[in-house]
């Protein structure tokens, strides 16, 4: 048959049950956008593709779907890499739909002539390019099949422009999907994971994202062990946190005294579908016992940072059923339990200090919680929000805390809360942008006032960049580049179709929050600029902090002390 190449993407995308792409139309791919306006498939109107990005990110991890990036040429492609490379490091599914520049016409130095796939590669689980108007369905089809297979990533297809344009010969739309690789573990390797917890005193479980699927099993396995349960950040909300054995999402220096007792008396560690990545051992401040066994779909994780006793290559559902049918009875854990539960109450018992004018960030999380509906997603932004978040909030399941963790984008909350809320309508969405993240992406609640995506943007205002300014103050005693212009919360609101408000004071939080969350229910986004106490250091800051310190060269230890002693004692000029 004779078609044009971008009809064959747009029955592409509708095969795979796409609901939406995001980005902006360029000339190159104005024919895909022509296709798409009369198919069942949206093409929403970004701002930025950076923030498209992101939007294809929050929608790809808060439902069963890949998000979709739809690019023009050059600009198009390098302004989305930052969301691109945060997908690819954080495992998030997504296809990139990069247009091409033409290749029928034999001449050099057009418009946007970068090379796109030597771009996409490093950030991509596999990048290709369209030859010929047959490879364009079966191509999609197969980036999509890529990008949700475990671990997840982005995957890029690179379509030359005069293939969407003019019409071809190619054969009728098919494809055959490559077969799945076997995820089951090897059944002497989960003989021999439940004997060595069988045979240990005091077990614990370490469990990541992609552990999301072993469910109430997950629970069953730490109930039976016995065994106090950590998470990673990504992993906020796999294990709920509400249970008698979650301890803390992470360990080892970055977390509070009552979880370095408990993980220190650990003799055996079971990790599940993690990696021992640097954020989530604060910067690598952990030490596992020497009984480890680390569980994941991803072999290539295995002792690259800690030495495993016992590596199982699986899904982290399929081993965690697995090791439960040979494993023992319940062990008690009436102890450890009151142990954790009391660690937790000092915590919460702590008293608020907070400066005058200013909202403690414990009294804004709980205000937060207390009003959202019970199945709300979180969208946390790079730096401190996104550790004050994981460590104030409490989640039940996974899916409702999104963040940029492992590259760590600044400008990611706002765009993938707006994400979240076009894949999740009736859902409350929170983002929690800093006044530094606001200023890169804000921007996109333009497009969530355009499409009724509405999130509930709480703006953690403290003027300065909140995490940077907190790393800098300890070695520094000054804050260079950390301290923000000031700009207007409001006059964004206004210039995006939002409504706004503001929270000075401790007793505004809750109502102010909840006529915000009304105006959003009615898909309206709404801003609320908290004027946030920004001198508070998260367990997670202070622990990086110590252990980036503690591994230094004596020398430039005492270099380190003796100029910030030297910096508070003599007066600034």
């Amino acid at each position: 048959m004779r078609v044009r190449g971008s009809k064959l993407v747009v029955r592409a995308l509708e095969d795979e049950g796409v609901r939406f792409t995001f980005g902006i139309p360029g000339t190159h791919n104005l024919e895909l956008y022509d296709a798409l306006a009369t198919s069942g498939v949206e093409p929403v109107l970004v701002t930025d593709e950076q923030a498209a990005s992101f939007l294809a990110d929050g929608l790809a991890r808060t439902s069963a779907r890949v998000g979709v990036l739809n690019l023009v040429p050059g600009a198009g492609v390098t302004h989305s890499l930052s969301g691109v490379a945060e997908a690819f490091l954080d495992q998030v599914p997504m296809v990139v739909l990069a247009c091409g520049l033409r290749t029928d016409t034999g001449t050099a130095f057009q418009l946007h002539d970068v090379d796109q796939l030597a771009l996409l590669r490093p950030v991509t689980k596999a990048a290709f390019r369209v030859e010929e108007a047959a490879q364009i369905y079966p191509l999609v089809r197969r980036a999509f099949q890529l990008a949700r297979r475990p671990p997840c990533g982005p995957v890029a297809v690179e379509i030359p422009a005069n293939l969407l344009l003019l019409t071809q010969q190619a054969p009728d739309p098919s494809f055959d999907p490559e077969p799945e690789p076997r995820l089951e573990p090897d059944p002497d390797l989960v003989e021999t994971a439940a004997a060595i917890l069988g045979g240990a005193e005091r077990p614990a479980l370490y469990v990541g994202a992609g552990a999301a699927g072993a469910g109430i099993h997950l629970v069953e396995l730490a109930e039976r062990l016995g065994a106090p349960v950590t998470t990673t950040f990504s992993g906020k909300g796999v294990f709920p946190e509400r249970h008698p054995l979650w301890l803390w999402n992470g360990f080892g220096a970055q977390a509070p005294h009552f979880v370095r007792r408990v993980m220190d008396r650990c003799d055996c560690l079971l990790a599940i579908g993690c990696r021992f990545a640097e954020v989530a051992t604060g910067s690598f401040g952990v030490r596992p016992p020497s009984r480890l066994i680390h569980v994941d779909v991803d072999p290539r994780v295995f002792n690259r940072n800690f030495a495993a006793e016992l590596a199982v290559p699986a899904d982290a559902s399929s081993f965690v059923r697995a090791v439960l049918a040979r494993l023992g009875g319940s062990r008690p854990a009436a102890e450890l339990e009151g142990e954790i539960a009391a660690g937790h109450r000092k915590l919460e018992e702590l008293p608020i200090r907070s400066v005058p004018g200013r909202v403690h960030p414990r009294s804004l999380f709980a205000a937060l919680q207390r009003v959202v509906s019970a199945d709300a997603i979180f969208a946390t932004d790079s730096g401190n929000g996104t550790f004050l978040a994981v460590e104030y909030l409490r989640l039940d399941r996974p899916g409702r805390f999104i963040a940029p963790v492992d590259f760590s984008s600044m400008g990611y909350a706002v765009p993938a809360a707006v994400g979240a809320a076009f894949a999740n309508p009736g859902r409350d969405v929170v983002a929690l942008p800093g006044d530094g993240a606001l200023l890169m992406t804000g921007l996109e609640l333009l497009t969530a006032a355009t499409y009724g995506a509405a999130p509930l943007v709480v703006v953690l205002r403290d003027g300065m960049l909140g995490q940077i300014a907190h790393f800098q103050r300890v070695p520094y005693n000054r804050t260079p580049c950390a301290v923000l212009p000031d700009y207007s919360v409001e006059g964004l609101a206004m210039a995006t179709g939002c409504r706004y408000f503001r929270v000075v004071t401790e007793v505004e939080l809750e109502p102010v929050l909840t006529r915000a969350l009304e105006v959003v229910r009615g898909r309206i986004p709404a801003l609320v600029e908290v004027l946030l106490d920004g001198a508070h250091r998260t367990h997670f800051t202070r622990g990086v902090v110590a252990t980036n310190f503690w591994r230094l060269p004596w020398g430039d230890r005492l270099r380190m002390v003796g100029r910030a002693m030297v910096r508070r004692l003599v007066p600034k000029r």
